[in-house]
């Protein structure tokens, strides 16, 4: 907080953008080291603390609701990217009555990502390079850890694995880099050969339009997953968790599917579902996609933002007056 502080008493800028946890609590109270400067704080998401069941993260809570209590006082907006956190710190009075707003998620480049899976190889080849067969193929983008419900998905694949030995399921993600929570390998191998590991990618379009369904079976209190943005534009149905976040996304039976969190059963029954219906599982896929398409766009999302800057600095010219100085 010092060095915040000090950092916005030296540059004196008219607006202060935090983003994330720790910088939506650090960064209001230090900006009180220049009285009227306009902070701007961006939820996105709760993160471990209120998605872990384990005695630290219960027991860090209260502290944590009181610091964001404190940091409310002294921010200018917050900014959340699903309505449930939204309905969260209005709900434990953790931020001061209209100065809150919903932009959803930190956008998609609708653009680039069209660009890239139009370019991408085609979805045989993709098969081939990863030897998936012609059967179905599950696919999920995230870090492989246990908050982001990777064991559940490993059991719902083994279910499913009795029932259609021709599915398969790719996980991407780093691995390695998630210290005590990452998914050993192990785990992994007792699950050859219809779950395929690839570790951290950057063909994610092509991998999209190489699958025919996307699971993200998160536990985590997410802002707005930008993998199932990404899953949406690609015209995938989606079996989620019904967490925040997914459920901005994921309109249960529209879209995709919304399962419990931590029910291997209800995953695998989902994914089935969507197996057996391929006709049904398309329709909901272009149904996320235009969801995605008119929501969730990047150049959308930056306009809104945009938009609460102006007003904002607005409504405090002197913010204004000192950058000019």
């Amino acid at each position: 907080m010092r060095a915040l502080s000090d950092l916005i008493a030296a540059r004196r800028p008219a607006l202060v953008q935090s983003f994330d946890t720790k910088p939506n609590i650090l960064a209001p109270m230090a900006a009180r080291a220049v009285p009227g400067t306009t902070v701007v704080r961006t939820v996105n998401g709760l993160g471990w603390i209120y998605s872990s069941r384990s005695p630290a993260a219960i027991a860090l809570r209260p502290s944590y609701l009181l610091m964001h209590h404190r940091a409310g006082r002294h921010a200018t907006a917050t900014v959340f990217q699903n309505r449930q956190d939204q309905a969260f710190f209005q709900r434990y009075h953790l931020v001061a009555q209209g100065t809150e707003c919903l932009i959803p998620g930190s956008g998609v480049d609708v653009e680039g990502f069209d660009q890239a899976a139009a370019t991408a190889p085609a979805p045989h080849q993709m098969r081939a390079r990863l030897g998936l067969g012609a059967g179905p193929v599950v696919l999920t983008v995230t870090r492989l850890t246990r908050q982001k419900g990777i064991p559940t998905l490993l059991r719902a694949a083994q279910k499913l694995h009795g029932l259609r030995p021709d599915l398969r399921f790719v996980l991407v993600g780093p691995r390695e880099t998630e210290g005590r929570l990452a998914v050993s390998q192990q785990e992994l191998d007792r699950h050859r050969p219809y779950v395929v590991a690839t570790g951290q990618r950057d063909d994610v379009p092509a991998l999209l339009r190489m699958a025919d369904i996307f699971a993200f079976p998160t536990e985590y209190r997410e802002g707005v997953p930008r993998a199932l943005l990404e899953a949406a534009l690609a015209e995938r149905p989606i079996v989620a968790t019904r967490m925040p976040g997914c459920s901005d996304v994921v309109e249960d039976g529209r879209g995709g599917y919304l399962v419990p969190p931590r029910s291997p059963d209800a995953l695998a029954a989902r994914i089935l579902d969507l197996v057996v219906d391929p006709n049904g599982a398309r329709a909901m896929g272009r149904a996320a996609a235009d969801l995605v398409r008119r929501e969730f766009g990047l150049k959308l999302i930056v306009a809104r933002y945009t938009e609460l800057y102006r007003t904002l600095l607005a409504a405090q010219p002197q913010a204004m007056s000192r950058r000019r100085r």
